[in-house]
């Protein structure tokens, strides 16, 4: 399997970033990691990326689909008894990856300022947009695209509101009419 992980890649707007396939030895390294802990703290997907040589959100979406499958696999599974799994206490492995998370990040009025312009401009930017954004107000191009994505969730939760803020405000004006 071949690699593709350029980053610079000329892409044109709104268009997908072309799927990344790893090398049998990217893979192994992967999988062990996997296997040892399915949910890395940003510090070891940092690591990792650097150790295969790609970038820490595809190390990160391969965590996730990796995820996903294994959890259709013990699905497909017959059920072992629930309680006594659910009755465990967090394993220190568990408690040490919730330790290595990535910090909040934390936005600054001017980089949050050249977002909302963008998202007005563009609520859905494609790859080479993100990461020029992402230069700009100096941020990895993974925050931008999770800013987008909770930005456009809360932007249709907001229009989904709206409706029923106009159907409040008519019926005040009606019973102030009575």
């Amino acid at each position: 399997m071949a690699q593709d992980n350029s980053p610079n890649k000329t892409i044109t707007m709104n268009q997908r970033r072309s799927r990344t396939k790893f090398t049998e030895d990217q893979l192994k390294i992967l999988i062990k990691a996997f296997h040892q802990n399915p949910y890395l703290g940003y510090a070891t997907k940092q690591r990792l990326a650097l150790e295969i040589n790609t970038d820490e959100s595809r190390v990160q979406t391969w965590f996730q689909n990796q995820r996903a499958r294994h959890q259709c696999q013990k699905k497909s599974e017959p059920d072992e008894d629930l309680e006594s799994s659910q009755d465990q206490d967090h394993s220190e492995e568990e408690i040490q990856s919730r330790e290595d998370r990535r910090c909040r990040t934390s936005y600054t009025s001017s980089q949050l300022h050249t977002l909302f312009e963008a998202f007005m401009n563009n609520p859905y930017p494609g790859i080479d947009t993100r990461e020029q954004l992402a230069k700009e107000i100096g941020i990895p191009e993974s925050r931008v695209q999770i800013w987008f994505q909770n930005r456009r969730s809360r932007f249709h939760v907001q229009r989904k509101r709206e409706p029923d803020d106009q159907d409040s405000e008519q019926r005040q004006d009606q019973e102030q009419d009575l």
